[in-house]
């Protein structure tokens, strides 16, 4: 939720040392890793969708885990903060781990308010917000405004926990902020009271039970549309025909309301509403158009509004979340594929491929040599430049030396057959064995395919895509120096380039980089592929994409690649033990600290990639 201040303490403390003690007693294999693998976050479910201690959903009707019934002076605190509770969890931050950057931008946070209450800390333990930091000390109670960008930082040994509670709020709670004090504002004989611990029965909690509307209403949809129209920096030649489109959609909706309101059989039309007005956004260039905050207007837009204004009755927020995370084993046994719930049309050939894809130099091809010792999992066994550029209308050359940028335009069904059967020619297994007979589970990377994603989405109705993210300062390292090896020329006579030769994927905007620095160049090549793979990722179901981490995937190979085998319904039988070969692809030994040598350069480029960057952590919460 957006504040007037950064952080805002309420005029309420509680025993720290009480809470520790009951957190204590509670073993220590009931904490969960966090949903998206984070190193050094995890947590301790306390109010879930139906009272489910392996849900990570927000959505749904809340309810209270037998960790909560288990702490009788954490309840009286929630008690205390007097509001209705929504998904609350005990965050735990190890010794020198972080809450990476981020801005939290989807419906559930227009209207969610998160209450921390530190309960083991320490002073090097760091809570960034916008501009401003603060250290929460241990038993005091804080907000803060989520639509900033915002992160924690815990530089000690020593793990730091919180009571994190969200809340749409209450009267009790809405008493506390009113007399809240930001840091730095003087209110004389300001001093927080203690609410002790008390003997008593348990106290009766209220929840969410309704979090998630099945339609929007007009009116509702309205305030979202204000909310963010209001914060869009001033002056951008966009925005006049963006919020002409936007009340376009705003009318229609109200008026189809106002004709079936939310009546089931007429979620299509407002669901045709919805894709109309992503489609005039995507056109009008609403992804370029930034916020306050920095995140892109079309982002927030599909976050808040076209990806919530219509739901399924039992739909939860963050399904994909609740997926439980696989420990690593002392012998590794066979992960089972999870069931799917929801499925496009059947394809006969190809059963959900799977595309990696990323910007060059993220590790993709690592994570595809890795995954592709998965039973039943095809490949061609390294990456399609080849099968896909032999066919002349699908090249650059084709389309004006433009980028390697494929749509579905280009998805005609001629090239669809000849794409198709190159791929089902040149197959193997694990083993080397060709697939017996279709259905086929296709694994592909190709750094370049980053900017197919809509054609290879018509071409592979089926398709799933896994998005790798790499922190791009390390990334950006390890293009400069493929550049600079000679050994990625993709295109060493590319038609008016005058620079060194072409090298790694040939992204839209080429020719503007004409007598830019080697920085730049790749700090573009980056920016750019992001976007478009964000854009294109964003405009397809939720179930088709999932964005993971590389960091994570080199920590715990093995309980990462295990949990996304699951989620991509694939089984996964090997174990991982120590660390991971070399890719094919690496130009010199691996070093985490490699790329500092080049943060001079990289730093000097911030300002091209760190926008995008923005947005891809986004994915990632």
């Amino acid at each position: 939720m957006k504040l007037r201040v950064r952080f805002l303490q309420l005029p309420i403390r509680f025993d720290a040392a009480r809470l520790a003690a009951e957190v204590a007693a509670i073993p220590e294999d009931a904490w969960r890793p966090h949903p998206k693998k984070f190193p050094g976050n995890d947590a301790l479910p306390l109010i879930t969708t139906d009272g489910d201690p392996s849900s990570d959903a927000r959505g749904g009707a809340m309810r209270p885990t037998p960790h909560l019934l288990a702490l009788p002076y954490l309840m009286q605190v929630l008690e205390t903060l007097g509001a209705t509770w929504g998904r609350s969890r005990l965050m735990r931050l190890w010794g020198d781990s972080e809450v990476t950057p981020h801005v939290d931008t989807d419906y559930y946070w227009r209207d969610h308010m998160r209450v921390h209450v530190p309960i083991v800390t320490q002073p090097t333990v760091r809570f960034l917000c916008g501009s401003e930091q603060v250290h929460m000390a241990a038993g005091d109670c804080w907000i803060f405004d989520t639509w900033s960008l915002h992160s924690v930082h815990n530089d000690a040994t020593r793990k730091r926990i919180h009571l994190v509670a969200d809340t749409v709020g209450g009267d009790g709670l809405l008493n506390l902020i009113e007399q809240g004090r930001a840091p730095g504002e003087a209110h004389t004989g300001w001093t927080p009271r203690l609410s002790a611990p008390h003997a008593g029965p348990p106290p009766a909690l209220a929840y969410e039970s309704r979090n998630l509307p099945t339609v929007m209403t007009p009116w509702e949809l309205r305030d979202h549309l204000g909310f963010l129209l209001s914060d869009v920096a001033a002056g951008d030649p966009r925005m006049p025909a963006i919020a002409q489109a936007l009340n376009r959609l705003r009318v229609n909706w109200h008026a189809l309301w106002a004709e079936v309101g939310d009546a089931e059989d007429a979620r299509p039309r407002y669901a045709a509403l919805l894709a109309e007005a992503r489609a005039h956004m995507t056109a009008l260039g609403a992804e370029e158009v930034p916020l306050r905050n920095g995140m892109p207007l079309g982002l927030c837009l599909r976050a808040m509004i076209f990806n919530s204004a219509v739901n399924d009755e039992d739909q939860a927020m963050d399904a994909d979340e609740r997926l439980r995370p696989t420990e690593p084993a002392a012998k590794a046994a066979p992960v089972a594929a999870a069931p799917s719930a929801l499925r496009p049309a059947r394809d006969p050939v190809f059963d959900r491929p799977v595309f990696i894809v990323s910007s060059p130099r993220s590790g993709s091809s690592l994570l595809f040599e890795t995954l592709s010792g998965a039973p039943g999992l095809f490949t061609i066994g390294g990456e399609s430049h080849g099968l896909i550029e032999a066919l002349p209308q699908l090249t650059p050359a084709a389309h004006g030396w433009d980028s390697n940028r494929l749509t579905a335009q280009d998805a005609v069904p001629a090239t669809i057959e000849a794409v198709r059967e190159r791929f089902a020619a040149a197959i193997r297994d694990r083993e080397g064995q060709r697939p017996k007979a279709p259905p086929i589970r296709l694994l592909e990377k190709t750094p370049k395919n980053a900017l197919r994603i809509p054609f290879l989405a018509a071409a592979f109705p089926e398709a799933r895509f896994v998005y790798l993210y790499r922190d791009p300062r390390p990334t950006l390292a390890s293009m400069m120096e493929a550049w600079s090896s000679g050994k990625f020329r993709t295109y060493p006579q590319l038609p008016g380039w005058s620079g060194p030769a072409w090298s790694l994927l040939l992204v839209p905007g080429w020719r503007e980089l004409a007598g830019a620095p080697l920085n730049q160049i790749v700090a573009t090549q980056w920016a750019t592929t992001t976007r478009v793979l964000l854009d294109d990722l964003g405009a397809l179901p939720s179930d088709r994409w999932r964005a993971v981490r590389y960091e994570n995937f080199v920590a715990e190979p093995q309980a990462f690649v295990a949990d996304l085998c699951r989620a991509l319904e694939l089984e996964w039988d090997r174990h991982l033990a120590g660390r991971l070969p070399l890719a094919r692809n690496t130009v010199s030994t691996p070093d985490a600290e490699k790329w500092k040598a080049k943060a001079e350069l990289i730093e000097a480029v911030a300002g091209v990639f760190e926008p995008q960057n923005i947005r891809a952590l986004a994915t990632l919460r």
